[in-house]
């Protein structure tokens, strides 16, 4: 697929990132599959059977299925599955299609264009989603191929993680008053959690914790000073339960008490 223009893959609606039930089984097929469709395991355990074949699964494992195979799929119910599935066809002759199977060592840079290419349709209006999300699937395809050859890429940290983090950072900034945990948000960034805080004290330049208290702060100052909110309504707008609490965090980022702001 290296030489297939974005413009011919055909986009399904046949996609998502799922966390499988421990009773999940993914039935063996009574007919073939109809189209390519693109299988990655983010963690789990378990067995995918393709075209009879059995393959012990896990992080990293990934699978191009093509019309024709068939599958089916169990998994350990004490470690399910959590995969994301994308469904599509290509218009055209083909060369140079990506293996069934790879076990991918260096996931980040593909599981980055994974969550982005399900996020593109979270919103329906989204602009110029399908045009992206073409070339997302050339870009992976592309992926698949650089590491059948076994092409060196580098280990910097690439502008894809740099934008993983932001976006999480704008995320809390734009919801200051949501209980997030770190655990949340680095799954919304599609990275573990330990290595999460550390990324995102490197690019942010805070830790995960301080940066979410600071930005319910810096809320909190905006709406006592402008909203005309008191005290209490703007510390349980925030998520606070204790107004007091509230009071000393405040008072400790700001040196002020928020009667003083008000």
């Amino acid at each position: 697929m290296l030489n297939t223009p974005p413009s011919s893959f055909v986009l399904k609606r046949a996609f998502a990132k799922i966390v499988c039930e421990p009773g999940w089984k993914w039935q063996k097929r009574e007919k073939p599959l109809e189209n390519f469709d693109l299988f990655y395991v983010w963690s789990g355990e378990g067995t995918l059977v393709l075209n009879g074949r059995p393959t012990e699964i896990g992080k990293g494992s990934c699978f191009l299925f093509r019309p024709g195979d068939y599958t089916s799929a169990s998994h350990n119910p004490q470690k399910p599955l959590v995969l994301t599935y994308i469904h599509f066809d290509v218009n055209g002759p083909l060369e140079e299609i990506p293996a069934h199977y790879r076990k991918l060592e260096e996931t980040l840079d593909f599981e980055f264009m994974l969550s982005r290419y399900v996020r593109l349709f979270l919103n329906k209006d989204t602009y110029g989603a399908e045009e992206e999300a073409r070339l997302l699937l050339k870009q992976m395809m592309i992926y698949l191929l650089r590491e059948e050859r076994h092409v060196p890429v580098s280990q910097t940290v690439s502008h894809h993680l740099d934008e993983a983090i932001q976006e999480t950072a704008n995320y809390v900034l734009q919801h200051p008053g949501l209980p997030h945990r770190t655990k949340d948000l680095a799954a919304r960034a599609g990275l573990s959690p330990r290595y999460f805080s550390i990324k995102f004290k490197e690019i942010v330049g805070s830790p995960v914790q301080s940066y979410i208290i600071k930005c319910r702060i810096d809320r909190a100052r905006y709406l006592l000073l402008h909203a005309g909110m008191n005290v209490t309504e703007v510390a349980e707008a925030l998520g606070y339960r204790d107004i007091f609490f509230f009071s000393r965090q405040f008072k400790q980022y700001t040196g002020k008490s928020p009667s003083e702001i008000r």
